[in-house]
């Protein structure tokens, strides 16, 4: 009998329309022979089942079913496609958790703990895991800029703690343009992370489970046409991504087994694609996705098509997986 699955897509975040176009990707790839796809928008002012006529039937948020043509609608299991709030911060999926529902993402310790990279960063540093040097501000402290400075050294990055897509974050060349990049960070979170610039390749690590196995997917490399990989770069084709990344074989190897160690660390499962700068050959860790883009230009799609994986096969994946969890 066909599971019938529920695809989340939106969110709360200014990430909601990428949302929606990797969520449809995923509806449009789903072996229909096998599951039974349902596109449903998590918008701040509804909860929506869209059919295939675009009309909306509202969801029901005590058990998350729909009332549809006279049938009540229940799903077997929840593919996460949302990025950013509430999807990526831990709140859907301890909904879900509540509500006895598999989903496809990772569980909601995880994906609070990811999505605060300060957090993040500070509980793989132990593990041996590199990372920039960095300085904390919450809304309200006292901005120090010698402090800052003298800590993180110019140029710098100012960036939102609990924030996607490159949203709220500046490079800052002279100490006169600090308060600045802070303010513009605090529009997006109420923490900040401001960390030193990190001069080298940058690379992206996808780490999966497939068919029960933790997988490396091909590194991609970025290289910016900006100042950095920022929003434009990432989806206004202002950045090359090279799969597999033009790196050596050490390069690969070390970032390979710290992108796993984290995947393993952090006790994840489902999809993770992790940023590292090089230095010399040591990786530095930036951040960690797990709801990454899921259009076909995203890099996890790029990154398992040149691992032989079908869109088929990697949404199939994961679905398998959380309904054996659950099983």
């Amino acid at each position: 009998m066909k599971k019938n699955i529920a695809i989340i897509m939106g969110g709360y975040s200014n990430e909601w329309e990428i949302s929606l176009k990797g969520g449809n990707v995923v509806h449009d790839n789903l072996n229909k022979e096998k599951f039974n796809s349902y596109r449903i928008h998590i918008l701040r002012d509804k909860w929506v089942y869209i059919d295939d006529s675009n009309i909306e039937y509202t969801i029901n948020k005590h058990d998350f079913s729909v009332d549809y043509k006279g049938d009540k609608i229940i799903f077997d299991c929840v593919f996460n496609a949302i990025h950013g709030s509430p999807g990526e911060d831990g709140l859907m999926p301890a909904y879900f958790e509540l509500l006895g529902i598999p989903q496809t993402s990772c569980d909601y310790y995880q994906s609070a703990l990811t999505y605060n990279k300060r957090d993040l960063l500070s509980v793989l540093t132990p593990y041996g895991i590199k990372s920039a040097a960095s300085y904390y501000l919450n809304f309200g402290d006292e901005i120090n800029e010698e402090a800052i400075i003298e800590t993180v050294g110019l140029p710098c990055f100012v960036k939102a703690n609990k924030a996607g897509s490159s949203f709220g974050i500046s490079k800052v060349y002279e100490k006169s343009l600090l308060k600045k990049a802070i303010t513009e960070a605090y529009e997006h979170d109420d923490e900040i992370i401001i960390e030193s610039f990190l001069d080298g390749i940058e690379v992206s690590v996808g780490v999966i489970t497939y068919k029960g196995e933790i997988t490396v997917l091909p590194i991609t490399e970025i290289v910016s046409d900006n100042d950095f990989f920022d929003y434009k770069a990432k989806y206004e084709n202002q950045s090359t991504e090279i799969t597999p990344a033009r790196i050596s074989e050490i390069k690969v190897k070390k970032v390979e087994a710290a992108a796993k160690l984290a995947y393993k660390v952090l006790k994840m499962r489902g999809f993770s694609r992790s940023e590292f700068i090089f230095i010399d050959d040591e990786p530095f860790m930036l951040e960690m996705n797990t709801t990454p883009g899921l259009t076909t230009e995203s890099l996890l799609p790029q990154q398992a098509k040149k691992a032989g994986i079908s869109l088929e096969e990697l949404f199939e994946s994961v679905i398998l997986e959380a309904l054996l969890i659950k099983s």
